[in-house]
């Protein structure tokens, strides 16, 4: 289809998982993708290098999303290598199995930095120089209204992010700028908990009897970033293979 053609990507947290396939299917569209990493630089290249292989264009730039000053340079670097920016994809983010009262104050700050604070600067920052017409995709999870006891903080800090869209999708609107929510459901990641049990229900609340895969996440991702999707703006698009809210 190639409809993202000269345009240009951050995806944060791609160096595995949603974020890699976020940032592959978009290189498939034609986008020029940087693959944001935090800690892992080999997997990053192999991202970069993968997508390069089939034609495409991507760099990767490192940056802590739970700290401003990264988050800032992140955009900075991007507009700098590129001349713009198109797309800004948050999907760094954390999960944490912990009950309330055994979360600590630690545990609920680095949350919140990572899942909540990094991409509110991010979509700051990004509202400075992205180009009319844009587009700003926040990963969250159906989790938010699903509801489950152990990670409140992890939900807590997801429904933030969600509210961050709905106020956002406003503030942009003037410049044709969409921002959405994309919600997966119970997704294969290396996030899931490995106990067999939760992937049971996982499998079992989709009408479809089977876990998401970062590819049915990235295909929404896609659609939801292109000129197609122009009218969706302040959504939150529910990937979860129909679990039931």
């Amino acid at each position: 289809m190639d409809s993202l053609i000269e345009k240009v990507a951050i995806i944060t947290g791609a160096s595995a998982g949603i974020g890699r396939a976020i940032a592959e299917r978009l290189a498939q569209e034609g986008a020029t993708v940087v693959v944001n990493y935090g800690k892992s630089a080999d997997k990053a290249k192999q991202v970069v290098a993968g997508i390069e292989a089939k034609g495409g264009k991507a760099v990767a730039i490192q940056a802590d999303m739970s700290k401003i000053a990264d988050v800032r340079r992140v955009v900075r670097e991007t507009v700098q290598r590129f001349g713009r920016l198109d797309i800004l994809v948050n999907n760094a983010g954390m999960f944490t199995f912990k009950p309330l009262v055994e979360t600590t104050e630690q545990e609920f700050d680095q949350i919140f930095s990572l899942n909540a604070k990094g991409p509110y600067f991010a979509m700051q920052e990004a509202a400075k120089v992205i180009a009319d017409g844009g587009r700003i995709v926040n990963i969250s999870t159906d989790g938010t209204h699903i509801g489950f006891a152990g990670a409140t903080a992890y939900l807590g800090s997801k429904g933030a992010l969600e509210q961050f869209t709905k106020g956002l999708a406003h503030e942009l609107a003037s410049k044709g700028i969409t921002v959405n929510t994309v919600s997966p459901g119970y997704t294969d990641t290396a996030m899931m908990p490995a106990d067999p049990t939760f992937r049971q229900i996982g499998e079992q609340a989709s009408p479809l009897k089977r876990l998401g895969t970062p590819k049915d996440i990235a295909d929404v991702v896609a659609f939801v970033v292109s000129e197609e999707a122009r009218w969706l703006t302040g959504q939150n698009i529910h990937a979860g293979g129909g679990v039931v809210m």
